[in-house]
């Protein structure tokens, strides 16, 4: 990664898994943040992502979503409580299954709504594999100090990583 890619914190899901992975008291000394995550999950799932515990309506995304056969998906959010990504490494399909996730988090100490962009990809070891694009807002204009990363039903499964980076404009 580039000089300017800080790692603020790091977790690594231990045996017994967990429901959530929490990233507290965050620097407000940088001037975006990259979360990255390597996720295999113990049911058909989704991944929620939620900032400084708000969770109200105040979230809303754009979701492109191809899964590698047939027509891609698109489709709004409005009115949610967290930012969603779906299916993150179903154990079903395999126990080494993961998915690959990131959330970029511009101008997060900033006085304005907040801005999040994402990508996911997951092999499933079947039929369907999904490739996934975001764009979502918090509207929200506190600075972004704390964020939680929810497994919405069931647990991250052991070895399931999570980095939060801080990133510098210079």
């Amino acid at each position: 990664m580039a000089n300017t890619y800080f790692l603020i914190a790091s977790n690594t899901v231990g045996s017994g898994g967990t429901a959530q992975v929490d990233f507290t008291s965050i620097p407000q000394t940088y001037t975006d943040l990259l979360i990255k995550t390597s996720t295999n999950v113990t049911s058909l799932n989704v991944l929620r992502v939620r900032f400084n515990s708000i969770s109200t309506s105040d979230y809303t995304q754009r979701v492109l979503r191809g899964t590698g056969s047939g027509i891609p998906a698109s489709y709004s959010n409005t009115g949610w409580d967290t930012i969603t990504q779906f299916t993150p490494g179903y154990n079903n399909d395999g126990a080494n299954i993961f998915s690959n996730n990131e959330y970029y988090i511009p101008n997060y100490t900033g006085s304005g709504n907040k801005s999040i962009s994402g990508d996911s990809v997951t092999e499933a070891n079947s039929t369907t594999a999904y490739a996934v694009l975001y764009a979502g807002l918090l509207n929200n204009t506190s600075a972004i100090t704390s964020v939680n990363l929810i497994c919405q039903s069931g647990n991250f499964n052991q070895y399931s990583t999570f980095h939060l980076y801080g990133i510098k404009n210079s």
